[in-house]
């Protein structure tokens, strides 16, 4: 997807979001933000959101010398959805139909995010993730079932903290051996990176690698020779976040996107209102008739 004019102020905003995360001096933002302004004018639109967003989360990394500034949030947040999970997994235990109950409390994890306006803070997450099936849902469930039970190997592209705790309710009703659960190579928002899903436990459970890049999203051009093989030779890939909608919505792959409509761009691209919870299947060419 290339980048809107109407996605400027999105990523200008975030930049500051992570600048006052990096340093609580207003000189610092001020200074930071100024920079940015002046590079944004000089950025190729046709890039993607993830494309821009990462040279701008870059700039910020370098002007305020902080490697990972949203390293408290992402351990507070997922301090938070650990506490919801044990009741969350009776529920998911109890549904009539655990593996959908599972799919729709890991979309509602998407929800938990610093970057973008749609996204939510600590106190509105618990509130958010317990009315996810009063959300409106799209898409293929049983295509999802099915293309995970036939796969010999499945790759799961995390998305943020917080978030990865609620996708332990749907990577456990996967097959665990045939699992790769795919996070990003360095810091990046508040998305997961190698150390916070050692932390989250997930080492414990299915093998876990990194990418190899530090986009808000899955650019395999700037990605690993490891990962891209892995992404190559997996049979299902099961995406998170629009970030990773944004990035690989155009790949030649078999991707089943898991993630909530939060901007106009992604809304118009994905045929979907705005809100809605997204289960989008990208087809492999050879696939199609």
């Amino acid at each position: 997807m290339d980048t809107h004019l109407e996605c400027i102020p999105c990523l200008i905003q975030q930049a500051l979001g992570a600048a006052r995360f990096a340093s609580p001096d207003a000189a610092v933002h001020e200074r930071i933000v100024r920079t940015l302004l002046a590079e944004t004018a000089e950025m190729d639109l046709s890039q993607s959101p993830p494309a821009l967003a990462q040279r701008l989360h870059r700039r910020v990394r370098q002007l305020s010398g902080i490697a990972d500034p949203y390293l408290d949030a992402k351990r507070r947040f997922n301090a938070l959805t650990t506490q919801m999970l044990p009741k969350l997994a009776a529920e998911v235990e109890e549904s009539a139909d655990p593996f959908f109950r599972a799919l729709r409390l890991a979309i509602a994890g998407n929800v938990v995010d610093l970057g973008v306006k749609g996204g939510i803070g600590e106190k509105d997450a618990e509130g958010a993730v317990r009315n996810t099936l009063n959300e409106p849902f799209h898409g293929d469930v049983e295509g999802l079932r099915q293309a995970v039970h036939d796969a010999a190997k499945i790759l799961y592209l995390a998305d943020n903290a917080g978030e990865i705790v609620l996708d332990r309710l749907l990577i456990e009703r996967l097959p665990l051996e045939r699992v790769t659960l795919a996070v990003r190579g360095c810091p990046v928002l508040n998305d997961v990176t190698y150390a916070d899903a050692e932390a989250a436990g997930f080492t414990q459970l299915v093998e876990v690698m990194d990418n190899g890049s530090d986009a808000p999203g899955t650019i395999l051009a700037d990605c690993s020779e490891a990962f891209r093989r892995r992404f190559r030779e997996a049979d299902v890939i099961i995406a998170k976040g629009q970030g990773n909608y944004e990035t690989l919505s155009d790949e030649d792959a078999n991707i089943f996107f898991l993630f909530k409509v939060k901007c106009p761009v992604v809304a118009a691209h994905a045929g979907l209102p705005i809100g809605t919870h997204a289960l989008l299947h990208n087809h492999r060419k050879s696939e199609v008739k």
